[in-house]
Parts: structure tokens; C-alpha cells; sequence
């Protein structure tokens, strides 16, 4: 039975957009401009796993390329044409595909909308403690802190 705080149901569209467009370190954090995220699980109190629907205008990404070490990861196309880019190269997707990430891989991927629509998507991930990300075309890596955060470094180690 829902708790008196959390609604039983919303339109995905009706969830509040992230305020802070990412959490990477600049230079990086400039290039998602074009990326709006509005988390779905927050307003039902989840925390196990993460849930977006998120939104690419024209010539936006996802995210850097990346492989997490503990979390997966899944998304599913609603609505345009995004590519998909893997170590395997460059995939197109369509509405009603989906892709799944498994941790562990190292193998990098991203969304990127090289269209003239917007491409809206859900992204799926699991919120495993411990995690580290790699940046494969990046000089950054990331951990995932006791704090519930990510934290950000050069691939040397030293900080942002």
C-alpha cells in the first residue's frame, strides 16, 4: 500500500526535470547541454534502482562514453532516432528498441542524437555500492561514494 507521501501514479512527464544539468566536472558538464533528465523513481521513494526519462535535443548525448564496473544499465527508445556508440561501433535505434549494459565489460557506450528531432528515452540503473566508471575518449573517471554521490578524477587519480 502506497505511503500518504509518495502519489500511487504520475505522468512521466509530469516529473520535475533535474536541476543540475551533470554532475561531471567541467569541461565535461558543458557538453550535455541539449540533455534534460526527469528522474522517475524519486517521487516514489525508490532507491535501489534509478529511472529517468530523459530527453536529447538535436545534437545532444547521453553521456560521455562510459563502463561501469558494478552497475548495469538499460535503456529503451520511446520516441526518435538516437546511435548508439559501443566498442563495437555505431548501432542506430528506433522507437521500441532497447540496449542493456552489463557491468563489468569495460565496453564504453553513449547515446548521441545526430537528427533533426528529439529523441526520448528511458535509462535504467541499478544503484550497486562500490561502483567506478571509466571514460574510454575521456582523461576522467569516477567513483561512487559512501555518500551517495559521484566523485570525479583525472585517470592519474588526482582531482577535478
Amino acid at each position: 500500500m502506497p505511503t500518504p507521501e509518495f502519489p500511487v501514479a504520475m505522468a512521466a512527464l509530469d516529473a520535475a526535470r533535474r536541476t543540475t544539468p551533470s554532475t561531471y566536472p567541467e569541461p565535461f558538464a558543458s557538453r550535455m547541454a541539449g540533455r534534460e533528465k526527469r528522474p522517475l523513481g524519486e517521487p516514489f521513494g525508490l532507491s535501489n534502482f534509478g529511472v529517468n526519462l530523459t530527453r536529447l535535443m538535436p545534437g545532444a548525448g547521453s553521456a560521455l562514453r562510459h563502463a561501469h564496473a558494478k552497475q548495469d544499465e538499460f535503456i529503451y527508445v520511446l520516441e526518435g532516432h538516437p546511435v548508439l556508440i559501443t566498442d563495437q561501433g555505431e548501432t542506430p535505434l528506433a522507437p521500441g528498441m532497447c540496449a542493456g549494459f552489463k557491468a563489468g565489460t569495460g565496453n564504453g557506450h553513449q547515446l548521441v542524437n545526430r537528427s533533426n528531432a528529439d529523441v526520448l528515452y528511458l535509462e535504467m540503473g541499478d544503484r550497486t555500492a562500490g561502483d567506478t566508471v571509466i571514460y574510454p575518449d575521456d582523461n576522467l573517471q569516477a567513483s561512487f561514494g559512501d555518500d551517495g554521490k559521484w566523485h570525479y578524477t583525472h585517470k592519474d587519480g588526482t582531482p577535478y
